[in-house]
């Protein structure tokens, strides 16, 4: 028996809100939210974010609370068991990415050092 897939990212209830929120604000046409990770900052490595008007091929596609969240294929290793969440602090709000792979960040918290996970994790 094949062992369950884990998915690639999970969202929060209220980071689920906060995307639904986003989506419903945003111009027609958008699918979804399209994460992925890019090289910069002084740890290597940043987050990205953005609205996403159609899957390409190899996209992961992680549906949950009704908010459809499309993966770029070369982020799915870096962020395999991310956990996404949406934070209100007393002066600000974000998006928080609890990602077992990362191992470091920076002191401003823009970039992060991420090792892949296994292919078999």
């Amino acid at each position: 028996m094949p062992r369950p897939r884990p998915k690639v990212v999970t969202l929060t209830d209220a980071a689920a809100a906060r995307m639904q929120e986003i989506m419903s604000d945003a111009e027609a046409g958008y699918i979804g939210v399209r994460i992925g990770v890019k090289n910069g900052g002084c740890a290597g490595m940043e987050y990205a974010m953005e609205y996403a008007t159609e899957a390409a091929p190899l996209d992961e596609v992680v549906e949950e609370n009704g908010v459809k969240v499309l993966i770029d294929p070369k982020a799915i290793l870096f962020l395999l068991g991310t956990q996404i969440d949406f934070v209100t602090e007393k002066l600000s709000q974000r998006f928080v990415f609890n990602n077992p792979n990362q191992t470091d960040a920076c002191g401003c918290g823009e970039s992060v050092t991420i090792v892949p996970a296994a292919a078999d994790a």
